[in-house]
């Protein structure tokens, strides 16, 4: 073990610097999406991704070789969260989130990972997703129409937008189905780039913020404020990602050879992403979890020593305080985000569609039928309960009401 460990000693090795930063690019494209379109700042997102994945692997004891980044499954969610209650009550709610997955490797130490199996069954958390998937779905086509997420504004003239939005969403199409080695890794990136090129053409990205940030710059941190109702909206969120984790490190293991499950724990991978979530959140930057990408590129490069990640994670501390990467960032046409939202947001619906179908339950029985009905029409349909001041709605309503239901209503061996 000892022997093991001084293998994954930090060193000034060249090629492991190089290899570090090309495992950020490749989660770089999907890093940078999740700030760009929930309003946070890209540089803080870029700096709490290096700081979580430290702290990560401090956690797990650097057996782990994979890298934190802005989750996916929060991106509906945050939008929520900050039209309604700003970014900072937002921020307690992603907290929480962390704390929430802390919480969750407690149970899993003591009990076991079969008892979240229990709790969070697929007919608990598929609808769920499905429902983060599709109840900002009018974002992405607003903002692939060339207006702002709530429609109230037109940002770029429809025709451009349409052709925007089409290009960035056809090349990441493209770059999933037919590319191979890196590309097919980083098709967000591809469609990024791709309707970056066009917007430059079409003369709509204005390259003035970038020309007046500086080149050094301390991250824009947002401290969280207390929040009840953004904590109790967020809370049902971290459902999903937290039992995805255990996909993720069984993936990573499975291109490895080793079981991370015993060595260093399943509750300590789990805890390593919540704390890196919480700490992320105290920052005023998006959840941290586990990134499949970089699980394929540790596959394509054969690259198995933890001590790659380690310089990735400081590649992304160091850009974070280059003002203007962040500004070049901001520069990226509202409509090309758009079309990958557009992707991104009905992929999210199918994972949980597919979390269903895979389970294997039969969805017409009363008991799943209720669960999954009143799941997700109250989550897409709008419905809100609200008592005084408080009040819960959308995604934490359809994340409290399957959980309680599946709480509630009894099984067919206990009629």
């Amino acid at each position: 073990m000892t022997g093991q460990q001084d293998s994954y000693r930090l060193s000034l090795n060249p090629r492991e610097m190089i290899i570090g930063a090309q495992m950020l690019f490749v989660a770089f494209g999907a890093l940078v999406l999740v700030p760009l379109l929930t309003g946070l700042n890209p540089n803080v997102a870029l700096f709490t991704a290096g700081a979580g994945t430290l702290l990560f692997q401090w956690i797990t004891r650097r057996q782990v070789p994979v890298f934190l980044a802005s989750s996916f499954a929060f991106i509906a969610p945050i939008i929520a969260g900050v039209q309604q209650w700003g970014i900072p009550a937002t921020m307690s709610g992603l907290f929480a989130a962390g704390l929430f997955y802390v919480f969750l490797s407690g149970v899993v130490k003591l009990r076991g990972p079969e008892v979240i199996a229990k709790v969070f069954p697929p007919v608990v958390t598929g609808p769920v997703i499905t429902v983060i998937g599709l109840i900002l779905a009018p974002v992405a086509v607003h903002m692939a129409m060339g207006r702002s997420g709530d429609g109230a504004l037109v940002l770029v003239p429809e025709g451009q937008a349409m052709v925007l939005s089409g290009i960035a969403l056809a090349v990441t199409l493209l770059a999933t189905l037919f590319g191979r080695g890196m590309i097919k890794l980083i098709p967000i990136l591809c469609g990024l780039g791709a309707g970056y090129l066009v917007g430059l053409i079409l003369g709509v990205v204005d390259f003035s913020p970038v020309q007046s940030a500086p080149w050094f710059a301390i991250p824009d941190f947002v401290a969280p404020s207390w929040s009840l109702e953004a904590v109790l909206f967020m809370l049902p969120v971290a459902i999903a990602p937290a039992i995805e984790h255990f996909g993720d490190v069984l993936a990573i293991g499975s291109v490895t050879g080793k079981d991370y499950l015993k060595s260093p724990g399943i509750h300590r991978t789990l805890m390593g992403d919540g704390l890196a979530t919480s700490l992320a959140a105290l920052l005023g930057g998006p959840p941290n979890t586990t990134y499949s990408e970089v699980t394929g590129a540790v596959a394509l490069t054969r690259m198995f020593n933890p001590v790659v990640m380690t310089w990735a994670a400081i590649t992304a501390i160091c850009l974070a305080f280059i003002g203007k990467v962040g500004a070049l960032l901001q520069t990226v046409p509202v409509p090309v985000m758009g079309g990958i939202m557009l992707l991104l947001f009905g992929a999210i619906a199918v994972v949980g569609l597919n979390t269903l179908v895979r389970s294997g339950d039969d969805l017409m029985a009363p008991r799943n039928l209720i669960i999954v009905s009143l799941t997700v029409v109250a989550g897409i349909g709008g419905m809100q309960f609200q008592v005084g001041s408080f009040s819960l709605q959308g995604i934490g309503l359809a994340g409290v009401m399957a959980v309680a239901l599946n709480l509630i209503l009894p099984r067919p061996s206990q009629k």
